[in-house]
């Protein structure tokens, strides 16, 4: 799963906070699991660690195709958990984006009826003006 051409994608920086070894490793992988499950072309990423008082502040900015760049920002005192925060929010704004997208099938006309537990689609269309034929079909 890891391309060197994404990866090169992904800046991970911090102006006043020692980052280590693992964190960034940690967040490189967290981005490009939730780059996958959602669109899968992952232009560019940035994570940005600052300390502000007892509490890390973490934003995370992704773009992803030829979508708007999606950002979002969290505080939390453990630098994990803001930076866990952050990355699901930018994860509910793809899957919102993804789903706007999706959504732009027909929507089913009997669907209500089905889902108040109503007669089934086919009795109802035999009420309808369709007559006799459809009630002959309702029977097989």
């Amino acid at each position: 799963m890891r391309l060197e051409s994404v990866d090169k994608g992904i800046t991970i920086q911090s102006s006043n906070v020692h980052l280590g070894d693992r964190l960034p490793d940690y967040a490189r992988e967290n981005i490009l699991r939730v780059a996958s499950k959602y669109f899968g072309r992952l232009n560019t990423a940035a994570v940005h660690f600052t300390k502000d008082g007892i509490t890390y502040r973490c934003s995370v900015n992704m773009q992803m195709g030829a979508l708007p760049m999606k950002s979002a920002e969290a505080r939390d005192k453990d630098i994990y958990l803001a930076f866990n925060a952050a990355l699901e929010k930018v994860a509910k704004q793809l899957r919102r984006t993804k789903r706007e997208l999706r959504e732009d099938k027909a929507e089913r006309l009997d669907k209500d009826v089905v889902l108040r537990g109503g007669a089934s689609p086919i009795a109802v269309a035999s009420t309808s003006s369709l007559g006799d034929e459809v009630a002959e079909e309702e029977r097989f």
